[in-house]
């Protein structure tokens, strides 16, 4: 399962790189993806996750999560 999510807030490839490293620590995140220029950001899971959970792993990242949904 995917999700893709809609992020502001990334303005470089080290804001995309921090946001990549933290969903991948998520224990339900098996690979993430981001990119700065498209305001992306999306994850592959290994088990299902709370749209909650992900929307407080990228404001941990100082990002602003504003849509969520299956890819």
């Amino acid at each position: 399962m995917k999700k893709l999510m809609k992020v502001e807030g990334m303005h470089c490839a080290g804001c995309s790189g921090r946001l990549k490293r933290l969903l991948e620590a998520l224990p339900e995140v098996e690979s993430a993806t981001a990119d700065h220029a498209a305001g992306t950001a999306e994850v592959t899971l290994n088990s299902d996750i709370a749209d909650d959970k992900l929307k407080a792993t990228v404001e941990k990242a100082g990002f602003t999560l504003t849509s969520v949904e299956a890819a």
